[in-house]
């Protein structure tokens, strides 16, 4: 009994510690919920008070144990922070998942390939009759739609979310056989066996009165296809084939159908119409039924399949209907029961009774090109998937067999395990390309998802087990490096998105890598570390070349390297890294072929305290010092005053480089830098400079409601263009003038995006850039015209989410805050293009935003031609570096959250993560996903229309005018007919042409008396106007008489001198007349002025 009892106590013990445990997560995630809804609302948050991914996985293990895997806590984390109102499961911090759409159910093996068979979505035909099955399925890509016809009668019309949109039940006694859409007449045709059906599906009303019956038929109807000429208008042509071989085509057109309709005046359930009356052909093509038939408009021609063994398969133009001509005709054992073409490898795939896939070329009818062979049963349909080029085949036996139309490999193959072997067997089958998934249609309709479709939509992108730190793009290569917190290094390829190789700890044991460049060749890279270590390494190979070892005096993370640039080098074999240290100090380090050792050989003097002091440019002074090899920037020291020393720095406020970036062309040689506080630095070494392009108000002082970082500079570039560059943009702009005026007209963004990026592939850059993060360090070119070129111009990415334009003398050109969904997001990282045509940024909420300024750079720099052409969100986290590859017109982005993400540059669709199982497709943009952290789509920001801008703007509401009314109206009106009742409005159309826009003054009206006390608290506190000429007062009605008008009723006009006095005499003489004495309400609504 004790040890019974103890081990009751134990496990009391273990929930009461659990629910504790569970409690203290619940508050855990509630605070992390509200820090991530106080930062989108744009509060500042105390980094004390912050609660990151590592204090939250510390948490987490103290209250659950060391036993939780730190993959599950990530993705809950960020689950948490994209949607921090999304309810949250605690059992997802272990890995388990309430319902199976949280999670990927199914591994990624080798069954499920092609498509997630585990994910097979049914969806059951409502109002279907008993023992019903889907006869026939039918997508329309253009529309999105999906129609299904049963045997018994239903068709229903489902839209692109898979719900029923409109649905109607053909009464008739024989069975539908097929169904197509008329794209011409916007109506969907169906056969029975006697009958052709025509249904108006958009008709309003009841659905069963808006279809024609046309009969009667020679056979019985097997099959039907509609002909999709585009250059017919108001007409299609249904191709029908029956049980008797024939081929039939019937031409239908509008007035058909609309004439008789708009006649018939009874509500009947059907309208008959005569197949007499319609325009026929047919012709006998085959000696038995016929099974399928389709137009194939890649071939312009038609083709139908049968049972016969001799005229298996014909193939021919619809003129071959109306002659007796010999047409193509395919032979096989036992017939044809399906047919399908594929555009892309040009070959027609036939499969029937005899269990083989026969591949036939159009033109050659002789002998296959190849057979597939598998099938242990009859093959009863085949689709094509043209952008996988796959084939997809089905037997009798409910068997599916996916292949490889290219390699003629089987890929996958899955059975429908839905009822007994006697059961229904699946009719049709349909690809729908739109959604990347496999529908069927038996007693129910079934889905099957490509596996790529949930992969990428479900599985969250890994690139790396911790964040990101650094990504480079080797232009040479094709390859992306990727260096994340853990020290590891990853090179992938950029067109399968495959690892090439890795390499552990390269700066030895837990030393963490912070940044990284490549050289102009593209051969080497070079790696910095936090305690201030450089490494330079082969890239094809991942070999160590050269090392700078850590200084013996040096202290911990003193020389932590932010920034690694490659300079030209003078001489062969010589390295040259321009490195920026988190302390501010950019310095030079040489790297000899003959020795493994790197050296720093030069050092930047430290210019913040001069320029601290108020000097905003201090000149250089050229050291002489006696150098063996030329290095980019000669060795310099400042000349300033010497009282610059007694400022006494504020240790609150960081003064620090945050980041650099160089330009070295013929002409220029500038290093520009950006400040934690905002300041902006230019070093110019050819006129022996550095100066203050621009620092902010109120950066040099503390205050403490404020957060210390709103000034920071996040990124800095520079944006210059080429002599080279800018005559290809000269010459691109001369061609395309009249495409740029139009452009501004009413079109999206997206047409202007396309043909910057058009220019950019045929405008393919010649001139080799340092291969860096930033390619905008050119190469010395050989001969320039410096008349040509423009002079540079800095951009800067600011910590409040502007994006700013400046000219080196500091003038600003342009101030934007990017348009995201969210308020000012604080901007992370900058890149342009080798030409500059545009300019990318990323955030920290994880957005893309891609703009224009190819003309902006032009002179005199246009603000209104820097447009924003896109915006998506690619991370739910921070993007650390983001980068443009122009060849392939694709965006790489790179996260805290640990992946390294690909998308189309042209409309922001996702292409896929670095360290998938799928290789990349680039080329392909038909499929549209998103990450599963990511649900906004990408926003498209459209230029004005000029054709809206001069569209009349009105203005609400409209009154009575009653001048206007006055001077249309004629004397007949004016004095003709006894005048009508007060308040009584004539019915006439001048009445609605004397509507005008309400008279506002422009002038102010002056206050002459507030607070009123005897008027009361509220009424007395409001300010009393005087206006200056008060038009004279209506009369109003008297209460208990009918005011009877004059001829000559209405205010009167305004008039000068005595004028007026005479008409005001008049009219109360006749008031007097005509009226009997009663009580007068105008002093009661309208007090007496004081004048």
């Amino acid at each position: 009994m004790d040890i019974r009892e103890e081990k009751r106590f134990n496990l009391a013990l273990q929930i009461s510690n659990f629910r504790t445990a569970l409690r203290g997560f619940e508050k855990l995630v509630e605070r992390i919920a509200a820090q991530k809804r106080d930062e989108r609302a744009g509060f500042f948050i105390q980094k004390e008070d912050a609660i990151d991914y590592d204090k939250f996985y510390a948490t987490v293990q103290e209250l659950f144990g060391p036993e939780v895997k730190n993959q599950d806590v990530k993705c809950f984390y960020r689950k948490l922070c994209n949607n921090p109102d999304a309810s949250i499961d605690w059992c997802e911090i272990f890995g388990y998942f309430s319902s199976e759409e949280d999670s990927l159910t199914s591994q990624m093996d080798e069954e499920n390939l092609v498509f997630l068979v585990s994910r097979k979505q049914q969806v059951v035909i409502s109002g279907s009759r008993r023992r019903d099955v889907i006869k026939c399925i039918v997508k329309i890509p253009q529309l999105d739609l999906l129609i299904t016809a049963s045997q018994k009668g239903l068709i229903t019309v489902f839209n692109s979310q898979m719900r029923v949109q409109t649905s109607t039940n053909i009464t008739d006694t024989s069975w539908i056989t097929g169904c197509d859409y008329l794209s011409q007449l916007k109506r969907i045709v169906a056969t029975t066996e006697r009958t052709i059906i025509v249904w108006d599906y958009k008709a309003q009303g009841s659905s069963q009165e808006n279809y024609f019956v046309i009969k009667p038929m020679d056979h019985c109807l097997l099959c039907v296809c509609v002909v999709s000429l585009p250059d017919q208008l108001c007409r299609d042509d249904i191709l029908l084939g029956d049980d008797g071989g024939f081929v039939n085509k019937f031409t239908v057109n509008s007035d058909d159908f609309g004439l008789k309709q708009a006649k018939s005046k009874k509500k009947l359930q059907n309208q008959v119409l005569d197949s007499k009356n319609f325009k026929s052909v047919k012709r006998k093509l085959h000696n038995d039924w016929v099974m399928k038939i389709r137009y194939i408009s890649a071939l312009n021609c038609f083709g139908s399949c049968s049972l016969d063994s001799v005229h298996s398969l014909v193939l021919e133009s619809l003129k071959r209907l109306e002659d007796n001509l010999p047409v193509r005709e395919f032979s096989m054992p036992r017939g044809a029961n399906t047919f399908c073409y594929s555009i892309k490898a040009n070959v027609i795939v036939t499969g029937g009774d005899d269990k083989v896939l026969r591949l036939w070329h159009p033109n050659i009818s002789t002998k296959p090109v190849g057979k597939l062979v598998g099938h242990m049963f009859s093959i009863t349909e085949i689709v094509t998937n043209e952008k996988d080029q796959h084939v997809i085949s089905l037997s009798s036996a409910k068997v599916f067999r996916v292949w490889d139309i290219q390699t003629l490999s089987l890929l996958q193959v899955f059975h429908d395990s839905q009822g007994g072997p006697g059961d229904m067997q699946i009719y049709s089958m349909v690809f729908d390309s739109n959604h990347g998934m496999l529908v069927t249609g038996s007693s129910v309709m079934d889905m099957y998802p490509l596996t790529r479709m949930i992969q990428d939509a479900k599985q969250v992108p890994h690139t790396h087990e911790r964040e990101i730190n650094v990504m480079l793009y080797n232009k040479y290569f094709h390859q992306v490096l990727t260096i994340c917190s853990e020290s590891i290094i990853k090179v992938w390829e950029l067109e399968t998105g495959l690892q090439m190789y890795q390499i552990l700890d390269p700066h030895g044991f837990n030393v963490e890598l912070t940044s990284a460049a490549i050289d102009e060749s593209g051969f080497l890279f070079a790696t910095g570390a936090y305690n201030g270590t450089v490494k330079i390494w082969d890239f094809g190979s991942g070999q160590e070349m050269k090392v700078l070892p850590e200084g013996k005096d040096w202290k911990e993370e003193e020389h932590w390297l932010q920034r690694l640039i490659f300079l030209k080098a003078q001489e062969k074999h010589q390295y040259l890294i321009l490195a920026l240290e988190r302390s501010g100090k950019i310095k030079m380090i040489q790297g000899k072929e003959d020795d493994i050792y790197l050296a720093v050989i030069w050092e930047l003097p430290d210019v913040v305290p001069v320029l601290q002091n108020g000097n905003r440019i201090v000149h250089l002074r050229m050291s002489a010092k006696d150098r063996s090899m030329a290095i980019p920037f000669p060795d310099v020291e400042l000349i300033a005053e010497k009282n610059f020393s007694q400022h006494v720095d504020n240790p609150a406020i960081s003064i620090e480089m945050n980041c650099i970036d160089l330009l070295q062309v013929e002409g220029y040689n500038l290093i520009a830098a950006g400040t934690l506080n905002g300041v902006i630095i230019l070093w110019n070494f050819v006129t022996s400079t550095v100066k203050e392009v621009y620092r902010p108000e109120d950066c040099f002082t503390v205050d403490p409601d404020l957060d210390p970082k709103r000034f920071r500079i996040n990124d800095i570039l520079f944006l210059f263009r080429n002599p080279e560059c800018a005559r290809r943009s000269s010459q691109d702009s001369i061609c395309s003038s009249s495409q740029c005026d139009s452009s501004k007209g009413p079109q999206s963004s997206k047409g202007s995006k396309q043909s910057i990026h058009d220019s950019e592939v045929k405008g393919e850059q010649k001139d080799v850039t340092v291969g860096e993060q930033q390619p905008v360090d050119k190469k010395h070119l050989e001969s320039t015209n410096l008349t040509d070129t423009q002079p540079p111009i800095l951009v800067t990415a600011h910590e409040d989410g502007h994006l700013r334009l400046w000219t080196l003398e500091g003038r600003l050109l342009k101030d934007i805050l990017p348009f995201t969904k969210h308020a000012a997001i604080s901007l992370t990282s900058l890149y342009t293009d080798s030409c500059t045509r545009i300019l990318l940024t990323g955030n920290v909420e994880g957005h893309v935003i891609l703009c224009s300024i190819s003309s902006f750079l032009d002179p005199p720099h246009d603000e209104k031609k820097f447009k924003q052409l896109l915006s998506w969100r690619a991370h739910s986290l921070e993007i650390i570096q983001i980068i443009y590859v122009e060849d392939k017109q694709v965006v790489l982005t790179a996260s805290i959250d640990g992946s390294v993400r690909l998308w189309h540059a042209l409309n922001g669709h996702y292409c896929g993560y670095f360290g998938q199982r799928r290789i990349f497709e680039i080329s392909q943009t038909s499929d549209f996903i998103l990450p599963c952290d990511v649900n906004e789509y990408p926003i498209e920001i459209k230029e004005e229309s000029k054709f809206t801008e001069k569209k009349q703007k009105y203005e609400y509401p409209l009154v009575f005018d009653r001048q206007r009314w006055k001077k249309m109206s004629s004397m007949s009106l004016l004095f003709k007919r006894t005048p009508p009742k007060a308040f009584e409005v004539e019915h006439d159309f001048k009445f609605f042409k004397s509507l005008s826009s309400p008279k506002t003054r422009r002038h102010t009206l002056e206050g002459f008396m507030t607070e009123n006390r005897e008027a009361g608290i509220v009424f007395g506190s409001l300010p009393i106007y005087r206006v200056p000429s008060p038009t004279s007062l209506r009369f109003l009605p008297l209460i208990g008489s009918e005011a009877r008008r004059d001829s000559s009723d209405g205010i009167p006009g305004k008039k000068k001198g005595s004028h007026v006095q005479h008409e005001r005499v008049q009219r109360r003489r006749s008031l007097k007349r005509n009226l009997v004495p009663q009580i007068n309400l105008t002093s009661s609504f309208f007090p007496a002025i004081p004048k």
